[in-house]
């Protein structure tokens, strides 16, 4: 093989590889956010979120891409485990289209496809048109760039060390192993299977060794998808693991059967009995469907296993339970208003709460640097945020119920509250955030400057506090004291940076610290403000209604 060979072959599996990411700009450009909404919205019902895998990777055209978006899913708490595998499952069977279409021998029209998409995109100027473009001319480069490999590969069916190296894969073992090392470094299961596909059709593979490959791409899928799960927090962790688990029970399902039943990979060279491409674009698409078939029943049991192998630790329990509705959760289609209010008041008082110990260990944090104090209150703003979307459906819903608008104003006035607590939750993140600033530009607030961050960060909790406490149990009397506490936080907050402005003048201060010290200030009168809100929102009804 020459040098000019090689880089033809590379240049198309680059021409290929970036063919698929055109593609996929363009289906995710034309369809704007769907696809995270169709993902974040797949309910508990597992042949749903299967159809919904199928679904995205369809128009995504990358399996990887599907597992990347539901693994951030339920490392956010916007997915279940048991709602990942059903998506996954889909994924999986999805992503074999990609080898059914370039199993149509299209390379000699590669390039008026290229021209046609490539004036769409350039030359015309609404957005839906040229991400049609964008993805007519992914197609044309995806086609070419099978032409590309296909030329660079003739000469390989000549070349003594090439037919030495694929005889080395004729044990299935083997085959299965490069398989899954190929596509690893590929990045992409979709491309290494077309490779291989390309190889069959040229004569340098056998269909049989092929499904073996095949097989391996299908494990190499989910390293992508490992690497991203480094990052994410334990759940996203377990999500990665859930993907690996179920292709490697595919694998050995799919090994079993066709050594127990050579008759199975016949009859499936039997459908195009004239085209390997074609016979092995089958052979993929039905695997694919086999291993969710057979799996699907013991979605349950996979799920448990990957729990078994990155086991729940007493925080994630907590933070589950966090993020779960607990009084608001299965309610009766009919409900008498007064119990709906009283759970739903109950349920935003969990959540205040939830709020009001993450600013207490933010505020801690803050003085006395915490790394795990860091990550609970960044994982707790997650749970609110969670909780905010999950009252606020509940709430829309009971408004929607054939209530007295005394009844519905309060409902809508409990909408904002929630809103007011997520600010607070917000808030906190933000004093964390200030914390790891001073840290990491080694930033200094003097002793006097800390002191009065604590007197206004006592004022600020105390304030939270008692909003809490008059919304929880309707104690409006307490409303004066309220408004006087959220004053005298408002006046203890012009005191507190009047007096460190006196002292940046007199170089008393560090100016990066006293940047920080402004924030946080700020920060914490804006709870305050948050917190009159919480307490003062159904103090009023209005006499009409």
């Amino acid at each position: 093989m020459t040098i000019y060979e090689f880089f033809t072959l590379m240049g198309g599996v680059g021409l290929f590889l970036y063919g698929m990411s055109i593609m996929s700009t363009g289906l995710k450009g034309a369809a704007g956010d769907k696809m995270q909404v169709i993902l974040e919205h797949a309910t508990a019902n597992r042949y749903l979120a299967v159809i919904v895998g199928i679904v995205v990777t369809l128009l995504i055209q990358s399996s990887s891409a599907t597992d990347m978006m539901v693994i951030s899913f339920v490392n956010s708490g916007l997915m279940t485990l048991a709602q990942a595998i059903g998506v996954i499952m889909g994924a999986n069977i999805g992503t074999t289209v990609t080898a059914q279409i370039t199993a149509f021998n299209l390379g000699a029209y590669a390039p008026m496809i290229l021209f046609i998409g490539a004036m769409m995109y350039l030359f015309l100027k609404k957005n839906t048109v040229k991400y049609i473009g964008c993805i007519i001319m992914g197609f044309g480069m995806l086609f070419f760039g099978i032409a590309l490999i296909k030329e660079a590969i003739v000469p390989l069916s000549k070349s003594p060390e090439f037919i030495s190296f694929l005889t080395t894969l004729e044990h299935p073992a083997i085959a299965v192993i490069f398989g899954v090392l190929f596509t690893a470094v590929l990045q992409s299961s979709s491309s290494s299977v077309v490779i291989f596909q390309t190889f069959a059709a040229q004569g340098l593979l056998t269909f049989d060794i092929t499904v073996y490959l095949v097989i391996g791409a299908a494990i190499g899928s989910v390293a992508p998808n490992l690497l991203a799960s480094l990052t994410t927090n334990r759940n996203g962790k377990r999500t990665a693991i859930l993907n690996l688990l179920f292709n490697l029970i595919r694998a050995a399902i799919i090994i079993l059967l066709i050594n127990l039943f050579p008759a199975f990979l016949e009859l499936i060279r039997n459908l195009t009995p004239n085209s390997v491409g074609r016979q092995v674009a089958n052979a993929h698409t039905i695997f694919a469907i086999l291993a969710v078939v057979i799996e699907f029943p013991f979605a349950g049991a996979i799920v448990s296993l990957a729990q078994r192998i990155i086991p729940m630790k007493e925080e994630e329990s907590r933070q589950l339970e966090n993020r779960q509705l607990r009084y608001l959760n299965h309610l009766p289609s009919v409900l008498p208003s007064s119990v709906a209010l009283q759970q739903s008041r109950r349920e935003i008082s969990r959540m205040g709460h939830i709020a009001l110990n993450s600013i207490y260990e933010a505020i801690e944090c803050f003085f006395e640097p915490d790394e795990k104090k860091i990550t609970d209150v960044i994982e707790t703003e997650d749970s609110v945020d969670v909780l905010t979307d999950a009252i606020s459906q509940k709430l829309i819903a009971l408004r929607s119920r054939d209530y007295g608008p005394r009844d519905v104003y309060q409902l809508s006035q409990m909408m904002m509250i929630v809103s007011d607590i997520e600010r607070i939750s917000d808030h906190a993140e933000n004093i964390v955030e200030y914390a790891m600033q001073l840290r990491e530009k080694k930033a200094v607030i003097s002793e006097t400057g800390r002191k009065e961050l604590r007197r206004l960060a006592d004022a600020a909790t105390k304030s939270l506090e008692m909003s809490l406490d008059i919304f929880e149990n309707e104690k409006y009397d307490l409303l004066p004291q309220m408004e006087q506490l959220e004053q005298n936080v408002d006046d203890l907050q012009v005191e507190v940076i009047n007096n460190h402005v006196q002292r940046l003048m007199q170089v008393a201060c560090d100016p990066m610290g006293g940047v920080i010290f402004t924030d946080m200030a700020t920060n914490l009168e804006r709870c305050s403000d948050h917190a009159l809100n919480v307490a003062t929102a159904l103090a009023k009804i209005p006499a009409d209604l």
